[in-house]
């Protein structure tokens, strides 16, 4: 595993009204310090030149978690070599409200308008900022946009999966506690599942205690009974077969926020569920599966070890896992 260091940048997000309209980006990458004077007094390390040019993963965060609840996620898969970028943007949520937020485009998830654009700004924004900011930085030359891994938690990963076709580079979306039942107050039918238009690899991960989730299926117009589990409808409604490369897990013990830490209790909707019991085994469990997909997710990068690795955590009955489903 690699050392990995980070870089602090900002971006503006097109369509968004001042002063939201301003995302600060956390840039984690591999290191290999060269013991420089520069070093010592900047703080700014080497990239690890040698293990490039990097893949980048973009994790996208739920309404109202700080970026830095994912920095352990970020760390993890910068160690195996990804460029991780956690965006935070504060900017609009419902009602007027503001906080934390994956950029949601609300008009973009309507009827008519679902599937001409990208349902957030932010991804193309953060690429779009890597890309200027990278020829100055330690990751010059470094970087492949041509390798782009999406992840997203809660909102962040509905609006990853909604978002997927309009992503250049993209190679894999995963997202943790996500799913694309929409709103019934965005004019769809009650129930309605918006599909997954694009034609890669996704990796759907969900907690058996969703705390979250289970609060949250009035907002869809339909009977509970209807909607059943979201994430359950996500993988059969809203994906294509895929010769087994999409996947849906379930782990054991998990609630909405196992994907976090530390959980920032004063902020989100923690207050739905109770602390898990075992979360730090299922949160490094959430962490394997996410680094084994990413690296299986680029075809051209990993060994055979990795793609194998990958399969091996998607063998039943892998402990840890309720359950695990392919297509």
């Amino acid at each position: 595993m690699n050392e990995v260091r980070s870089l602090w940048w900002a971006c503006r997000v097109p369509g968004l009204k001042e002063p939201f309209d301003t995302a600060h980006l956390r840039v984690f990458y591999p290191a290999r310090a060269t013991g420089s004077d520069a070093e010592r007094l900047t703080g700014v390390v080497a990239a690890d030149a040698g293990s490039g040019p990097f893949p980048v993963v973009v994790l996208l965060p739920g309404i109202n978690v700080p970026a830095d609840s994912y920095r352990w996620l970020a760390v993890l898969l910068a160690g195996r070599g990804f460029v991780v970028v956690t965006p935070e943007l504060v900017g609009e949520l419902f009602g007027g409200s503001h906080g934390v937020t994956p950029g949601i485009d609300l008009e973009a998830c309507g009827p008519g308008a679902y599937g001409s654009r990208a349902t957030t700004p932010l991804i193309g924004a953060v690429l779009a900022a890597l890309a200027e900011r990278a020829p100055a930085s330690p990751l010059a030359g470094l970087l492949d946009a041509e390798r782009v891994v999406v992840g997203g938690h809660s909102a962040g990963g509905t609006v990853a999966l909604q978002s997927a076709a309009h992503v250049p580079g993209l190679r894999g979306v995963f997202t943790y506690g996500a799913h694309t039942l929409v709103a019934a107050a965005l004019g769809h039918p009650p129930g309605t599942v918006l599909p997954v238009g694009a034609d890669v690899p996704v990796l759907l991960m969900s907690g058996e205690h969703d705390g979250v989730v289970a609060a949250s299926t009035d907002r869809y117009g339909a009977a509970p009974a209807a909607i059943a589990d979201p994430v359950a409808r996500t993988f059969h409604d809203a994906l294509t077969d895929a010769g087994g490369a999409h996947a849906w897990v379930k782990i054991a013990g998990a609630g909405h926020f196992t994907i976090c830490d530390p959980v920032d209790a004063t902020s989100a909707r923690s207050f739905l569920e109770a602390p898990q019991a075992g979360g730090d085994q299922a949160r490094a469990l959430l962490g394997r599966l996410a680094a084994a997909f990413c690296a299986a997710s680029l075809p051209e990068r990993p060994s055979p070890a990795d793609t194998r690795a990958y399969g091996a955590l998607l063998a039943p009955p892998h402990p840890g896992l309720v359950s695990v489903l392919r297509r």
